[in-house]
């Protein structure tokens, strides 16, 4: 049996703001066993990279309870989080951003190994300095260099080589491919892959690419609105979705192949606000095959079966709506966003 690494329960974070309380992330439960890859994904803003953050302590958790090797490190004092910051660490999504611009690509490595002590100030950090430049790519020859003279990629691999300086266990992978070019996609993809496989790391990959996602994990986790509504590995999930929102980001992926002819499920109706949102299912508005239950009755995150977790009551029940068992069984049987699932409901 997979040992957990990371154990996220009933993790919430609200944002005070002058309309109300913005539910960024409301009761999300996950689990990344050890040297595994979780890929999160949904919209922009539908709290994925606040979920990150949040398990970093980036920023502090409004509730629930996040657990590392059994501990519960939301409990943990700031010296005590300090010490923990080795274990886990992050890409960020822009690595220009997220580079000090006045740092030589020497001095940002270097940084995170003489804060923690782990290297002196002579030949011991030169040669861990360059021992990491070279293990994820970057010739010695650009120790001196400044981000502003280096492209997309080199930027990226110095923020992965500053992630690794530590030796981390964990790392938070925050959509780290997105603001590159396809063919420096797969470099960085291969090269996280094959760290993962030579240090044993654990992995939470955030993205809103449903391809990438495919590529780069084991298990996924899709959000929308602040909620987890599916989590599966990623065969099954790519295979045969569950939840409709699941249905609609596999439906919007393209196909290489022109004589390919795919239904696209078009999603219609407004995105609720987070900020104080109503009773019931998130994305009840825009669901294709939405029943009468879906708008009062907030559907909960349940098993389905083979290791698969789904928050749909289409999938879950329970079904105090007898008459809508028909269309509960088309929707197993065929859930397509052609039907005339109002046609459906009043066949009866």
């Amino acid at each position: 049996m997979s040992e957990k690494l990371l154990e996220v329960r009933n993790l919430k974070k609200y944002f005070k703001t002058k309309a109300g309380m913005l539910h960024a992330v409301d009761d999300v439960s996950f689990h990344i066993n050890r040297g595994e890859t979780l890929g999160l994904v949904g919209e922009s803003g539908c709290g994925k990279s606040t979920i990150g953050r949040v398990i970093l302590r980036l920023i502090e958790a409004t509730g629930g309870e996040v657990f590392f090797e059994g501990e519960n490190i939301l409990e943990y004092n700031k010296a005590k989080m300090g010490k923990m910051r080795e274990n886990m660490q992050i890409v960020f999504q822009d690595p220009f951003a997220s580079l000090n611009p006045r740092m030589s690509v020497f001095e940002t490595i270097a940084e995170p190994l003489k804060i923690n002590k782990k290297a002196g100030s002579g030949p011991e950090l030169y040669r861990k300095v360059h021992s990491l430049m070279e293990t994820v790519g970057l010739a010695s020859r650009l120790e001196n260099a400044y981000p502003h003279e280096l492209d997309g990629g080199r930027r990226q691999r110095v923020g992965i080589a500053r992630a690794l300086a530590l030796k981390p266990k964990f790392i938070v992978q925050d959509e780290p491919v997105s603001a590159l070019d396809v063919s420096i996609q797969a470099q960085i993809l291969n090269l996280m892959d094959n760290l993962q496989k030579e240090f044993g790391l654990t992995y939470l990959f955030i993205s809103h690419d449903l391809s990438v996602i495919k590529h780069a994990s084991d298990n996924v986790a899709v959000m929308y609105l602040g909620k987890m509504v599916e989590m599966s590995d990623y065969r099954s999930l790519f295979a045969d979705p569950l939840h409709p929102y699941t249905k609609a980001l596999l439906s919007a992926i393209p196909v290489p192949d022109p004589d390919h002819k795919k239904e696209r499920i078009i999603l219609e109706g407004d995105v609720p606000s987070p900020i104080s949102p109503p009773p019931g299912c998130r994305f009840f508005n825009r669901c294709f095959a939405r029943i009468d239950m879906c708008k009062d009755t907030t559907p909960e995150l349940k098993p389905a079966g083979n290791g698969r977790f789904c928050a749909c009551h289409l999938v879950n029940g329970p079904y105090p709506y007898p008459d809508e068992q028909k269309v509960i069984d088309q929707y197993r049987k065929n859930p397509v966003a052609s039907l005339d699932w109002e046609a459906v409901k009043t066949s009866i």
